[in-house]
């Protein structure tokens, strides 16, 4: 039994299996939407801010 899902990008219903590449997104345009916006900051994870200087040494 399959399991449907929805794509986290366009909510389209997918078939979780393992003849999807793009899993969990149901296409490649779906995942490079998804990844442009964690490199752009629209997503990002919470927490407290980093202290750049505790990261970089060379400050």
């Amino acid at each position: 039994m399959l399991s449907v899902v929805a794509c986290p990008a366009c909510k389209r219903p997918l078939e979780w299996s393992a003849q999807n590449p793009w899993r969990p997104f149901c296409s490649e345009r779906c995942k490079l939407v998804d990844l442009g916006a964690w490199l752009t900051e629209a997503h990002a994870i919470p927490g407290e801010p980093v202290d750049e200087r505790a990261v970089d040494p060379k400050t």
